[in-house]
């Protein structure tokens, strides 16, 4: 499940997504987007830095190429407060290192989440992104 519904600014070593959390989210209960539901949503947002390097660059559909991706740490995950149902989400991330071998990354990371200028979540992500070849 897409958890970043708009990529409102991409570098290579920055990104900002927007979210819309809806009640048929799977990460939704109770009216409330979960911790997990904010740890993968910064986790897509994240990988956007580095996977866009894996796809050329007026592909913006993403056909182009297949990733897959998994997070392989998470530091200093705060929660300030979860949102509810119907708000949007803002998710920063910024890359802190990033090592390229053949056909995968290693990416370090740190990502803030924040609605109506409040801060709802700080984490520190380590990423692992490689190439899926047919």
């Amino acid at each position: 499940m897409l958890m970043v519904d708009t990529l409102l600014s991409i570098t290579n070593e920055s990104v900002k997504t927007k979210f819309l959390i809806k009640s048929d989210c799977v990460f939704v209960s109770k009216n409330v987007f979960s911790e997990a539901g904010l740890i993968e949503n910064a986790a897509q947002t994240c990988s956007a830095i580095v996977g866009k390097s894996y796809f050329k660059e007026d592909d913006v559909q993403g056909e182009s190429n297949k990733l897959v991706g998994f997070i392989s740490g998470v530091k200093n995950f705060e929660i300030n407060k979860l949102p509810l149902v119907n708000e949007i989400i803002y998710t920063n991330a910024t890359l802190v290192s990033r090592f390229d071998a053949d056909g995968y990354s290693i990416c370090s990371l740190k990502c803030f989440i924040e609605n109506d200028n409040t801060v709802l979540a700080t984490c520190e992500m380590n990423l692992f992104i490689k190439e899926v070849f047919s």
